[in-house]
């Protein structure tokens, strides 16, 4: 990561410690520090802190939530399909399956475009593997990835009229 090797290169410029006494004190190979400071080779936080403690400091990850910016038919589509990931389970999947296939086949036909093409094929796999982890993270993901993949969907009819008319007053 970028910011990994900023950081490590200006606590050595701070310190005015080498890679070389660096390697020395942290028991790192000169020539791994390099690369981190390159960026050539990616750093994990566990490695960053343990090279920036042997020059006196720690290092502080600072996390927090954040309500991503959808549209409202990108959150429409996620409460939906969060709602069916609720009911996912190895069972309900092996009867949900023959209309998944379905939706496939029908969308199939007539999707067009190259992303939607290869997000058919993704679902496809996922529900073929009886990926539980993988739909959950699909039906559930706020990644752009995720949204993508529920733009062509073929979990239509699955989810029972009730929920889904409940869901629809709440968003609108």
């Amino acid at each position: 990561m970028r910011d990994h090797s900023t950081l490590l290169r200006q606590v050595m410029s701070e310190t005015a410690t080498t890679q070389s006494e660096l390697a020395r004190m942290s028991g790192v190979h000169q020539p791994s520090i390099s690369q981190f400071l390159s960026a050539k080779v990616d750093l994990s936080d566990d490695q960053l802190d343990r090279l920036v403690s042997c020059m006196g400091y720690r290092l502080e990850v600072l996390r927090r939530t954040v309500v991503p910016e959808l549209t409202r038919s990108e959150w429409r589509s996620w409460k939906l399909h969060r709602q069916l990931s609720r009911h996912l389970t190895r069972s309900t999947l092996s009867q949900w399956r023959p209309t998944i296939v379905a939706n496939l086949d029908r969308l199939n036909t007539g999707v067009r475009g190259h992303p939607h093409i290869r997000n058919l094929d993704r679902w496809k796999t996922l529900v073929d593997q009886r990926d539980l982890n993988g739909l959950h993270r699909v039906l559930t993901g706020l990644d752009r990835d995720s949204i993508e993949m529920r733009e062509v969907t073929p979990m239509g009819g699955l989810l029972p009229e009730k929920e889904r008319q409940q869901i629809l007053r709440e968003i609108s």
